[in-house]
């Protein structure tokens, strides 16, 4: 990239968003300190643009590569311009890692976050696969990291819209979810977790740790895996929605019962009937 000089742009004539953003979250303590600093010193660091190509349906000629938090409280402010630099990008790749590269040393983009930007730009067509995605994105992680990070990737595609607050997930969470998704799990995994809506992240990860200890069991312990030839059945979904999935614990195994029809106590009843002839004596 070049760097033009130090000019005064109009806030309006800035469109935010024209980049893949790898900060989903926002965090209000840092925004008020940003804001304090701006009020009483300034602005030390100009944001970044890069110069779009305008349509009647975008009409906006510059387009923000960092600076997006900056952005945001000189409009609170109701500041007419804000200082920038005009970068002229070799390309589309350089311009994400450009905001990756600026975010990363602001502050720490979380391991969900790095996934869901990789998505975001593939679904964008910016990149024709995942691994040229994070080989353009994040070009200094190890090949270790990287293929940790083909995994949350996994693991966000198929988990986008299940978790309460996915940007807290830790990147031990994120590898066992994505160990149990390689190994066929998905289906009992979507089962298990509970609605986002009425579950805390807390809640919802204490629901999937027994799938997920059975997943990463010896295999002597919990059978094939999904899907392999001797599989034990370890997920049935019967009439009207009722579901019946088997779950390891650490004494043994237990049956749970989720549907529309799980809470009627004659199905448990019934169950009971049925194990009392299976196992009383003759």
């Amino acid at each position: 990239m070049t760097t033009d000089p130090l000019l005064h742009i109009a806030l309006t004539d800035i469109h935010p968003d024209a980049l893949p953003r790898d900060r989903l979250t926002h965090d209000p303590a840092a925004h008020d300190e940003l804001r304090s600093s701006i009020l009483i010193e300034g602005l030390r660091q100009p944001i970044d643009l890069f110069e779009l190509e305008t349509t009647p349906d975008q009409p906006l000629p510059y387009g923000l590569i960092s600076g997006h938090r900056r952005l945001s409280v000189f409009r609170e402010l109701e500041r007419d311009t804000i200082p920038a630099f005009i970068r002229t990008p070799d390309s589309m790749t350089g311009l994400l890692s450009a905001m990756v590269s600026e975010n990363e040393i602001r502050a720490q983009i979380s391991p969900w976050e790095k996934a869901m930007l990789v998505l975001t730009c593939l679904r964008a067509d910016h990149f024709p696969t995942p691994d040229a995605a994070i080989d353009g994105l994040f070009p200094a992680l190890s090949r270790q990291k990287r293929s940790r990070l083909r995994g949350h990737v996994l693991a966000a595609e198929e988990f986008e819209y299940r978790f309460a607050t996915p940007e807290r997930l830790s990147v031990a969470r994120l590898d066992r979810l994505a160990a149990a998704l390689r190994a066929g799990w998905e289906d009992i995994l979507h089962d298990a977790i509970p609605d986002r809506r009425s579950h805390t992240l807390e809640t919802q990860w204490q629901s999937l740790v027994p799938v997920l200890a059975e997943a990463t069991s010896p295999e002597p312990l919990s059978g094939p895996a999904p899907g392999t030839p001797g599989a034990p059945r370890r997920l049935r979904t019967l009439r009207k929605g009722l579901t019946v999935r088997r779950e390891l614990t650490r004494t043994g195994w237990i049956l749970r019962f989720t549907g529309p029809d799980a809470k009627s106590p004659g199905i448990i009843d019934d169950v009971l009937d049925e194990v009392e002839r299976m196992f009383s004596p003759d």
